[in-house]
């Protein structure tokens, strides 16, 4: 629940209401209300603007998750694509992009304005295993590049989820996220 809601936004607005009661207190002699006001309006107000300024929208599913993937993802779902997947679908503060830091690593990020951007994601099932498909837009990243870093991948994923790219469209890339089945 809290993952869904814009610190930014509730600190401007609760720093919004909270200065113009200030300064209704000043304007009408009231003391105490217009310390309230400045003391803890007036800052909340800026600290909202600098979070609204720094924030990383969440991620939107691509399609509806169904009740025998939700189950499969209870089973079968590892710590990385749990991660993966809460990280990616809440608000963030201080990134440049969902997953900078693990497209850097693999090397699929030389520039920020090269790197590929996750635009939505979605859960499913293939042969029996849940699967975590996250969809990149990727153009000046080819395919070819993204398949060259496959193994690095899997071990920075892994253990226990096989990857596997797919290209959809033009400068559009599937990274599917696989969990292998225990045994």
């Amino acid at each position: 629940m809290l993952r869904q809601i814009s610190l930014g936004t509730l600190g401007l607005t609760v720093g919004s209401v909270l200065t113009i009661v200030g300064f209704v207190a000043y304007a009408a002699d009231n003391a105490t209300l217009n310390l309230v006001g400045f003391f803890y309006g007036f800052p909340l107000l800026l600290g909202g603007l600098a979070l609204k300024a720094n924030e990383l929208k969440p991620i939107p599913f691509s399609q509806t998750t169904t009740s025998a993937v939700l189950l499969l993802r209870e089973q079968q779902a590892t710590v990385t694509q749990n991660k993966i997947r809460k990280d990616i679908t809440r608000y963030c503060y201080g990134q440049d992009a969902h997953l900078d830091g693990a497209l850097s690593y693999l090397g699929l990020s030389p520039t920020d304005k090269e790197r590929p951007t996750v635009t939505a994601l979605r859960e499913t099932e293939i042969n029996g295993a849940y699967a975590l498909i996250l969809e990149f837009d990727s153009p000046f990243i080819s395919l070819k590049d993204w398949r060259e870093k496959q193994e690095k991948m899997t071990s920075y994923f892994g253990p226990g989820v096989e990857v596997k790219i797919t290209q959809p469209d033009e400068n559009q890339i599937e990274l599917s996220l696989i969990a292998t089945q225990k045994e």
